[in-house]
C-alpha cells in the first residue's frame, strides 16, 4: 500500500472519532511540550550564559565571602564565616607575585545622581573601585581617562559614568568634565564608559564607579567586600588559584586543618555551577515528558485497538483479495505513528514558541534546540512503533473468513 493512502487512511480514522482522536492528541502534545518547552527554555539560558561571560574576563579570579549560586538550605559554616576586608585585599595585592591587577569590589550606594536641575531615579548603583576595575569587569572607557594612582591615594572626587547615567543626565551637554552630585557630594566627570547591555533585565550601564578610597572616605569602609584580579595568562589560571589560595588563608588565619572560609570562581567554576543547575531542569523536563507520553502512548494503544475493531470487516476485505498480514501490519503501524507525529509536531510548535518567550524576558537571541527537533521526530516514531505493534499485530491476525462476517 502506499504510504500517502496510509496517512489518508489514518487521517479518516481520526475524524471518525474526534473526541477520543482530540483527547489522545491532546496528551501526545502536552509531553511533547512538556520536554520541548523545557529543553528550549534552558538552551535559551544557557547560550545566553555563554554569550554574556565576557562579564569577567576569561582570566579574571574573583575571591567572595559566599559561593555564587547556592542550592538548597544555608549552611550555618557560611553564615559564621568573616567578612573579607578591604585591608585584606590591599595586604593580597602586596603579597602577590603571580596575580595582577587587584580591584576590590563592592556596591557603596543605590542612589540618585544629580546635574543641574536633571537626575537619575534612585537606582543608580555605586561602584568603588581602581583603575583595574574596567578591564577586570569587562568596561570600555570611550572617553576621557581612566582612575590614576593619585586618584585612589589621594580619594578624590572623580567619578565614570556608565552609558545609562550619561543618557539621562546630559541630553544638551557633554558630560565630560562636568559637575555631578551624588548623595549630596560633588564629583568631576572624568571618564564616560561604552554601552555593556544587560541580563535578566538589569542594566550594566546603570552604574557610576569612584575610586573606591572615596568610596571608604564618603561611605565608610566597614563592609564586605570581593576582590578581583587576573591571571598574568589562561596557562597561569590554577598556579594563579593556588597562590590566592595559600594567600588568603594566611590573611584570614585558616589554620591547615580546617577548610577555606572564602570562595574562589573562575569562569569555569561559573560554568560548571550552572552546568549542574541546568542538568537538573534537562532531567525535570524529560521526567516529566516521559511520565506523559507514557500515558500518551497507552491512548495511542486504545485508539489503535478501538480502529482494529472497528475496521474488522475491512480488514477482512482486504486479506481476501490478497492483503498479506505484513501489509496489514505496516498499515496500522503507519497510522499509529502518523497519530504520534501529528501530536509530536503541534507540541514541538508551542513548545519551542513558548521556551523562547524566555529569550524575549531576558532580551536575547530566540534558540531551536536542533536536537530536540530530530530527538521529538524519532521519539514519536519510536512511541508510535512502541504502542502501535500490539494493535497492528491482532489485526494482522484475524481471520478473513470471521472478519467478512462481523457486523
Amino acid at each position: 500500500m502506499q504510504i500517502t493512502e496510509t496517512f489518508r487512511q489514518a487521517a479518516d480514522s481520526l475524524k471518525a472519532n474526534k473526541i477520543r482522536s482530540f483527547l489522545t492528541l491532546l496528551a501526545l502534545v502536552i509531553g511533547v511540550f512538556s520536554v520541548i518547552v523545557s529543553t528550549t527554555a534552558v538552551a535559551v539560558l544557557d547560550n545566553f550564559f555563554t554569550n554574556t561571560m565576557s562579564i569577567l574576563g576569561s582570566d579574571v579570579i574573583t575571591v567572595q565571602r559566599n559561593p555564587a549560586v547556592q542550592m538548597g538550605p544555608r549552611d550555618a559554616s557560611l553564615r559564621n564565616r568573616k567578612r573579607i576586608k578591604f585591608d585584606d585585599a590591599e595586604e593580597l595585592d602586596e603579597r602577590m607575585r603571580i596575580g595582577e591587577g587587584m580591584n576590590p569590589i563592592t556596591t557603596f550606594s543605590f542612589t540618585k545622581v544629580v546635574y543641574k536641575d536633571e537626575e537619575t531615579d534612585p537606582n543608580v548603583r555605586v561602584r568603588g573601585g581602581n583603575a583595574e576595575f574596567f578591564e577586570n569587569n569587562a568596561f570600555v572607557i570611550e572617553d576621557g581617562r581612566n582612575f590614576n594612582e593619585e586618584d585612589v591615594q589621594y580619594k578624590r572626587q572623580v567619578v565614570i559614568l556608565g552609558k545609562d547615567v550619561q543618557t539621562e543626565l546630559f541630553k544638551n551637554e557633554y558630560p565630560l568634565n562636568k559637575t555631578v552630585r551624588i548623595d549630596g557630594k560633588p564629583y568631576s566627570v572624568i571618564g564616560l564608559l561604552e554601552k555593556k547591555g544587560q541580563i535578566f533585565g538589569n542594566s550594566f550601564d546603570n552604574i557610576v564607579v569612584i575610586p573606591y578610597t572615596t568610596g571608604i572616605n564618603n561611605y565608610g569602609g566597614n563592609r564586605g567586600i570581593g576582590i578581583q584580579l587576573r591571571a598574568p595568562e589562561i596557562a597561569m589560571m590554577e598556579e594563579t588559584i593556588d597562590e590566592v589560595t595559600g594567600i588568603m588563608r594566611v590573611i584570614r588565619g585558616v589554620l591547615p586543618n580546617q577548610e577555606n572560609d572564602f570562595e574562589i570562581l573562575t569562569n569555569d567554576s561559573l560554568s560548571g555551577t550552572f552546568d549542574a543547575f541546568t542538568g537538573v531542569l534537562y532531567i525535570a523536563g524529560f521526567a516529566i515528558g516521559f511520565i506523559t507520553l507514557l500515558g500518551a502512548g497507552i491512548g495511542v494503544m486504545n485508539i489503535m485497538l478501538v480502529s482494529v475493531t472497528e475496521r474488522t470487516r475491512e480488514i477482512g476485505v482486504r486479506k481476501s483479495v490478497g492483503a498479506t498480514r505484513k501489509a496489514i501490519v505496516g498499515q496500522f503501524l503507519m497510522e499509529a505513528i502518523f497519530i504520534c507525529q501529528i501530536g509530536g509536531i503541534i507540541g514541538l510548535l508551542f513548545g519551542i514558541g513558548v521556551g523562547n518567550l524566555v529569550a524575549v524576558w531576558i532580551e536575547t537571541e530566540a534558540v531551536i534546540p536542533l536536537w530536540s527537533v530530530f530527538g521529538s521526530f524519532f521519539g514519536m516514531t519510536f512511541i508510535g512503533l512502541l504502542f502501535g505493534v500490539y494493535p497492528a499485530f491482532k489485526a494482522s491476525k484475524l481471520d478473513p473468513i470471521e472478519s467478512l462476517r462481523y457486523e
